[in-house]
């Protein structure tokens, strides 16, 4: 009599790695990854030498005084395009390609599990997109230091970062990127496992992205704005500030990883109850339903913050308004002070103070708009005389302003300051600011 042995599952180790060597022989794969490692640097490069700097994107207009503005730069526009773009690429198409070649049955085969062949696949696709952030990171960094320099940077309010400090800072905004990235990478996951051959799988990431970076642009209120994964692309720059802005990163981080768990763990539980027998599966019997736990999550979310979070409304009130700029323009103030070699005062000796009223104090003074207007104030040791300044403030809904000097000329109604050097830009006349939406927290 012959004893009948079970077959066993291969090991997620190696079925993990057959994964990731059949992810990086794709054309596609290596040409992203190329992409990724050379084009950033190039990029940062080129534009960090030019005279036009972005000045309308956040650290924009330091790329050509600082190598470290030239990865937050990258990183802003990541956020934005290239993350959503890269995780429908990897994860939206990883089973999808699977159901085109027709080849599932091969592989539970060959693999004897379909919870090792989800696992195998979902870090294969995770291993892929760490090596395109990491990348994107590495070489915005280089292209960076190598045309600019190690030098120190001007933070989000206007303080001085040293070099040791901002390349901390950059780090640790790349390393936070992570969590919305899983949160985009598991929502292909689900739609790579939904939509099975139809390229709508592929877009769901993208699309998905698109349509939270738009909500971002509304005037939602705190709670609504802070439960979509998307905000953890913006509350990056809260590392820039002095103390550091940390309650809306953690608050974000925690959601995007929320959803990650939720929307990988949706596309687990369709996966092993498919019917892989059935050749022609859509999943089509299943979007509807499984659309379901995202908005209850969503909904749960935000309640949760809601009750948690110190913030009503949009978040940006004239006290917060006044306080960051006054405390921006202190900063900038002593930068300027020392272009221009005169004798260096701290932010207590100035006492910066900011009269601020929006719609030209005809509307309540509170939530975004470019209506904005500000009167600065401040005091020199020594001087009787009051200093002031009038900035016109374009404040949008995430929180983030620009401030245009109005004047008087010498210190903010022009973009260049004749130094003792040379004209150089002048750090008054506009500059990058924002207001925290949640209470004021420590560093």
């Amino acid at each position: 009599m012959t004893a009948t042995v079970a077959a066993r599952p291969v090991p997620l180790s190696r079925a993990y790695r057959f994964e990731l060597v059949k992810l990086f022989s794709t054309w596609r794969i290596r040409l992203l990854v190329l992409a990724c490692w050379l084009a950033p640097a190039v990029f940062v490069a080129a534009v960090s030498e030019q005279s036009s700097l972005p000045v309308d994107t956040l650290f924009g207009r330091w790329m050509n005084a600082t190598g470290w503005a030239g990865p937050l730069v990258m990183l802003g526009f990541a956020g934005t395009y290239a993350l959503p773009l890269l995780t429908s690429v990897v994860a939206g198409d990883v089973f999808a390609a699977e159901d085109r070649l027709g080849t599932w049955r091969h592989l539970l085969v060959a693999v004897r599990s379909a919870s090792r062949l989800f696992a195998a696949k979902a870090l294969a696709s995770l291993t892929v997109l760490l090596v395109l952030v990491a990348g994107m990171a590495v070489s915005s960094t280089a292209g960076g230091l190598l045309t600019a320099g190690n030098r120190a940077l001007v933070g989000f309010d206007g303080h001085l970062l040293a070099p040791g400090d901002a390349a901390t800072g950059v780090l640790l905004a790349w390393v936070s990127v992570l969590a919305p990235t899983l949160a985009l990478a598991g929502l292909g996951l689900l739609g790579s496992v939904l939509w099975g051959r139809s390229p709508m799988g592929l877009l769901l990431p993208a699309v998905a992205a698109l349509a939270m970076a738009l909500a971002q642009l509304l005037p939602l209120p705190v709670a609504v704005r802070l439960a979509l994964p998307s905000y953890a692309f913006i509350a990056w720059n809260g590392l820039f500030t002095a103390p550091a802005q940390l309650g809306p990163l953690l608050v974000a981080a925690g959601v995007s990883l929320v959803w990650a768990v939720a929307a990988t763990t949706l596309a687990y539980l369709l996966f092993v109850r498919r019917d892989f027998t059935n050749a022609a599966h859509d999943g089509s019997g299943r979007r509807a339903l499984a659309a379901v736990p995202l908005v209850v999550l969503f909904g749960a979310t935000a309640a949760i913050v809601a009750l948690a979070a110190p913030a009503l409304g949009s978040g940006i009130t004239q006290d917060k308004v006044q306080r960051s700029v006054a405390t921006a323009f202190a900063h900038l103030y002593r930068l300027q002070a020392g272009q221009l070699h005169r004798p260096d005062v701290t932010e207590a000796q100035l006492a910066t103070t900011a009269a601020c009223t929006k719609g030209d104090g005809l509307v309540e003074a509170e939530g975004p708009g470019n209506d904005w207007r500000c009167v600065v104030s401040w005091h020199l040791p020594g001087v009787a005389a009051t200093g002031s300044a009038i900035y016109q403030l374009d404040v949008t809904a995430d929180g983030r302003y620009v401030a245009d000097g109005d004047g008087p000329k010498e210190v903010n109604g022009y973009f260049q300051v004749r130094t003792p050097e040379g004209d150089q830009p002048n750090p008054l006349w506009q500059f990058d600011a924002n207001v925290e939406l949640l209470a004021t927290t420590k560093g």
